[in-house]
């Protein structure tokens, strides 16, 4: 049995009723307006993430992902020093009270410049400061320091040596805080010269324990060295007793000519390979909760019965 998710953004909510929680500006108007500004934006995108979770309770979507841009400009800044953090803390509260009551898993995917592979110490220091901002979110929100609430990365790096690059992601995890440690899963790439699941599970799970996310279309357009009936199980293995999440795209090549194999179209195509593993699968179509809704209408997966509703 497979529980199904979306990422970030749901656009019946955006598009009825201006619900988002993304809203930021560009570096400027930061410089311009400054942290104050920021936690006005931040408290709104706060309290409009509430409605979102209430929407996915009220749809028994059991798999969420929230957006890293919750805090404009959040490394220029303390959260705690924030004019609105009362409401902000509040607000959050809230959210993971709401996901808690549905059943509802919410995980974080920070961006591809946390590279902590980099053999750059500002880049790394520059990774290591996001991805405390992103355990300050998830603390805000009451949600376990386990896998459960995972915050995901890629490697980000091989330069031509994958050994040397895994060596120094698993070095350079060994700085992360016990609230980054404890959330942290790393995901398979979508490039030949990056890192298969494989590839992970040899150079940074035995190393360090990190779980493995398996995303199957990365699966297709990264380094092939095991098929997917091998490489999922393995993948799965590296979870323990946390259910495993995995992701799912389609090439966008189904829909539009001439765009790369890696880019991610608007719907489905062809479903999720689950190999009869009960896993969380976040569904990364372009299209959101919708592309959500047709693909439990068009492959019928065996899913739970409350999310048909």
């Amino acid at each position: 049995m497979i529980r199904l998710g979306y990422a970030c953004i749901n656009m019946g909510l955006q598009e009825s009723r201006g619900i988002q929680t993304s809203r930021g500006m560009i570096k400027r108007t930061f410089q311009q307006r400054g942290a104050a500004y920021a936690s006005s934006l931040a408290l709104q995108n706060c309290l409009d993430l509430i409605d979102v979770v209430n929407w996915n309770n009220v749809h028994n979507v059991k798999v969420f992902r929230i957006t890293s841009c919750l805090f404009p400009w959040a490394s220029e800044y303390q959260i705690d020093d924030l004019p609105d953090i009362e409401a902000i803390s509040a607000a959050l509260k809230e959210v993971g009270k709401i996901a808690a009551a549905g059943g509802q898993r919410l995980s974080l995917h920070p961006g591809p410049f946390n590279i902590l592979a980099s053999d750059r110490e500002q880049v790394v220091q520059n990774c290591i400061t996001d991805l405390k901002v992103h355990q300050k979110m998830m603390d805000m929100m009451g949600q376990p320091r386990s896998r459960w609430a995972k915050i995901n990365i890629h490697v980000g790096a091989a330069k031509g040596d994958r050994a040397k690059a895994l060596d120094t992601w698993c070095r350079n995890f060994d700085r992360l805080p016990e609230g980054v440690q404890t959330r942290l899963t790393v995901e398979n790439d979508d490039r030949a010269n990056l890192y298969s699941i494989k590839m992970l599970y040899d150079g940074i799970f035995k190393q360090t324990g990190v779980p493995i996310v398996a995303d199957q279309h990365h699966h297709e357009c990264g380094p092939q060295d095991i098929p997917w009936s091998e490489a999922l199980p393995l993948a799965a293995s590296t979870w323990g007793r946390v259910r495993p999440t995995c992701h799912l795209s389609n090439s966008r090549s189904q829909e539009e000519a001439k765009v790369a194999k890696n880019a991610h179209s608007d719907w489905y195509y062809t479903p999720f390979e689950d190999l009869g593993l009960e896993v969380d699968v976040m569904l990364e179509a372009k299209m959101k909760e919708r592309a959500l809704q047709k693909y439990i209408k068009d492959f019928n997966p065996p899913i739970s019965l409350a999310q048909l509703n």
